[in-house]
Parts: C-alpha cells; sequence; structure tokens
C-alpha cells in the first residue's frame, strides 16, 4: 500500500482498500435552513432570468439544493478546495472528486419562508477499476422536510466517484460522447463563462477549484478549461423543461453525467416528450453533438388534454 492508502494488487491496476471506510457506511447528519427569497433571487440572476420571488411562492424542483448547504471552515479543506471528509463522505485516498448523478424524487413543493430540515446519510462505499485507473463511488441519500409540518418535501441520492491524479503535464483524458438523438424537439444553447460558474459555486457554497481557479483546473487536473458543475447541468435542463413544457409538474427524475463542459463553449440544450407523453428526456451537449449529462423526468400528472 502505497502512501495514500492505495492498495497496489498483484497485477498493475490499482484498487483503493475502502474496506475500513465503509465503516462509514450509515454516517448521518442534519442541517437546517430557511428559504430565503434572496438566494432564490440571486440563483434567477445567476441563469439570466427574470422574477423576484415572495414569501409564498414555491422553488422549481431541484432548488433545495441552494439551502442547507455545507459550510466547512478553512482548515477543512484539501487542495482542491472541497473538504477533505464531505457531509457524510469520509476522506478518500484518490484526490479527484466528481459529481457523478443522482435520483430525485418531488413529494411538496418547498415555499419561499418555509423553516426546512436536510437528513443526510451514507448508503454506499464501492472501489472499482475503470478505464483512467481506479475509482470511488461514494452515493448518499438526502431527504429534505419543511419543519413546520414535517413534510417530506425532497428526497435525492446523488453519486460521488473519485479518481486518480492526473500525471503531471499530460491532459485529462475525456470519454468518447454517444451522439445526441437527432429528432430532439427542443434546442437551446446557453452561454456560460468564468463569472456565471463562479456564481454558481457561490449559490451551492462549492469550493471546488475545478470550477473558477482556471490555473488549478488546466495545470493540476488537466482540463481544458473551467469545469461546468454538474448540478448546473441540472438546473439548465429543468428551465428548458419548465419553458417548453410548462404546465407538467415534475414528480421524480433520473441524472446521469457522461462527460464534462468547460466554460471554452456555450452549453448546449437539447429534449423531448417522451413517446408516452408521461415524462422527458433531456441532454446537455457537447460542442461535438455528444450527449454530457443525460435527465429523464417522469411527470406527476398527466399531459393537458388527455
Amino acid at each position: 500500500m502505497d502512501q495514500r492508502g492505495v492498495r497496489r494488487g498483484e497485477g498493475l491496476e490499482l484498487k483503493p482498500n475502502v474496506e475500513q471506510l465503509r465503516d462509514h457506511i450509515g454516517q448521518k447528519l442534519i442541517r437546517e435552513d430557511i428559504v430565503a427569497p434572496g438566494q432564490a433571487r440571486a440563483v434567477l440572476a445567476t441563469l439570466g432570468r427574470p422574477g423576484d420571488p415572495v414569501v409564498g411562492d414555491s422553488l422549481p424542483p431541484a432548488w433545495h439544493m441552494f439551502y442547507c448547504v455545507a459550510t466547512d471552515p478553512p482548515g477543512a479543506l484539501g487542495p482542491d478546495g472541497l473538504p477533505r471528509a464531505y457531509e457524510v463522505i469520509p476522506e478518500l485516498p484518490l484526490p479527484r472528486r466528481m459529481f457523478a448523478g443522482a435520483r430525485m424524487r418531488f413529494y411538496a413543493p418547498l415555499r419561499i419562508g418555509d423553516s426546512v430540515r436536510l437528513e443526510s446519510e451514507l448508503l454506499s462505499l464501492d472501489a472499482k477499476q475503470g478505464r483512467t485507473g481506479a475509482l470511488i463511488f461514494a452515493t448518499v441519500i438526502n431527504r429534505v422536510f419543511r419543519t413546520g409540518d414535517d413534510t417530506l418535501a425532497t428526497e435525492e441520492e446523488y453519486d460521488i466517484v473519485a479518481r486518480e491524479a492526473v500525471p503531471a503535464g499530460q491532459s485529462n483524458p475525456l470519454p468518447a460522447a454517444e451522439p445526441v438523438p437527432a429528432d430532439v424537439a427542443w434546442r437551446r444553447s446557453v452561454p456560460v463563462d468564468a463569472v456565471m460558474l463562479f456564481r454558481f459555486s457561490a449559490l451551492v457554497f462549492n469550493p471546488h477549484r475545478i470550477h473558477y481557479d482556471r490555473a488549478h483546473a488546466t495545470g493540476v487536473e488537466g482540463y481544458p478549461g473551467l469545469v461546468v458543475h454538474g448540478p448546473l447541468h441540472l438546473v439548465l435542463l429543468l428551465e428548458l423543461l419548465r419553458d417548453s413544457a410548462p404546465a407538467r409538474t415534475i414528480g421524480s427524475l433520473m441524472m446521469r453525467a457522461k462527460a464534462p463542459l468547460f466554460d471554452n463553449a456555450s452549453v448546449g440544450l437539447a429534449g423531448r416528450l417522451t413517446a408516452d407523453g408521461r415524462g422527458a428526456e433531456l441532454w446537455t451537449v457537447t460542442p461535438e453533438g455528444g450527449i454530457a449529462t443525460e435527465v429523464v423526468v417522469a411527470f406527476d400528472d398527466e399531459e393537458p388534454g388527455t
């Protein structure tokens, strides 16, 4: 085992030893907050959308991410800006971390002015060997309650993947992206720059340097630019859906991150209703026309006119 806690097997593969880390499975935390209008107003400003939220207005689906955020002190942060131990996830023996996907279910709206409680629990930790080396996957479940009536509003499972460091002077190998379907009904292109990424980082209090520190993103992690946040992919796609199917209500969604996007090009958005009209398929699109993130939505209502 090397000094980072990575076990070397009989072959050439690196396999992180996560057995002792699994002792953290079931670890929980609770955090409380108030759904303030100023934060929702700042989200709209970041997205370039009009609006002046007031007490009683419902938050759009997935906007719970802007409340009950982690607030680790500077001494808890690692060289990449992230906390060494993130929420209920323990410190991992691989240095690079990224958002890999999420599943969300929406049971009741969160409203401006609500007091809310986040209950978070570590569900799993697994080591795998990928095409680029050793990986650790962590899955966390978050439940968000309206504390006034103790109603479960949102349930979210999200996945974090940790990877090996990029060798000094090398580029980060990017996955080949499968093409977005040609027969999409909705398309949009959203300009994304360093300012927008910085503001989004501030909204979710995300200190990961790949989103705002270009020297770190390119020189240390080997990316071609600043990385667009995985949750920002989701927010942009749900805004596309909200504009394209405004009468529909989202009951649940599943998101998979497949390839990163950067601030060196606008973010392409594409989407369509599913064949049965009971949901929608949404994609963020690479400059080459490939799938960066895929989101499948299930509606919690009937299509108007049926």
